[in-house]
């Protein structure tokens, strides 16, 4: 069960700390819904940043970072967004730690999880992510279904619900709103905030957020929450 005996949760994870966050925060707040950001604490610098299609990417400054996420969890997302099962086991270890205890220090609490960069990894990987002290990692393939997992192997390499760009996104929202499960149950979302810039399409996220917030037998969760 969830917090008041609730059998469903919705968490949303969003990478790379980049300036968009600012406009998804402010979203997420209104409507009370929780996400996990998850942070590249080697780059996470304004001085870097790539352009895709006319749109300006930048990561932010680690100044203000702790209030602008109050509320909403921090997670690892590797020193420097490498792929890391292309690396040897001391490096891996480097770029995971080494982003933990740097974010643990930055934001004043413990890191739980981490979303694996691109999306890739292997065996290796996840058995350093674990000995890192890393007690859930996401990946990238959607499922588009409501699994909470079930082991701890799953939770090194959990597959979220989908996308905010899965054409099935409201259909699966309306979904899981609808559902009136006997076991628990969980809708995870995941993307970049700068994709609703690219892809002119903030308007998802928001009536996303408009669909399902506000339901008494919701809980409004971070990962670690749903996850552990």
């Amino acid at each position: 069960m969830f917090p008041k005996n609730k059998l469903k949760a919705i968490t949303l994870s969003y990478d790379d700390g980049v300036e968009q966050d600012r406009k998804l925060l402010e979203i997420l707040n209104r409507y009370g819904v929780k996400a996990t950001f998850n942070l590249n604490s080697g780059i996470q610098s304004g001085a870097g940043g790539w352009n895709r299609n006319g749109v300006d990417i930048r990561r932010m400054n680690a100044a203000g970072l702790p209030e602008l996420y109050a509320g909403h969890e921090i997670a690892v997302h590797s020193l420097t967004h490498p792929h890391l099962e292309n690396l040897d086991a001391e490096t891996v270890r480097n770029e995971l730690s080494v982003d933990k205890a740097n974010l643990e220090r930055l934001f004043n609490a413990p890191v739980y999880g981490m979303a694996w960069p691109f999306g890739t990894y292997n065996g290796e990987t996840i058995r350093i992510a674990g000995e890192c002290g890393l007690r859930y990692a996401r990946g990238t393939v959607s499922t588009r279904v409501f699994n909470v997992p079930a082991a701890d192997s799953e939770r090194m390499n959990f597959q979220p619900t989908c996308h905010h760009d899965d054409p099935k996104l409201f259909d699966l929202a309306e979904e899981f709103v609808s559902l009136k499960p006997d076991k628990p149950c969980v809708f995870y979302l995941w993307g970049h905030s700068y994709e609703f810039d690219v892809n002119n399409n903030w308007d998802r996220i928001e009536k996303f957020c408009r669909l399902v917030s506000g339901r008494d037998g919701i809980f409004y969760a971070v990962n670690r929450e749903v996850l552990l």
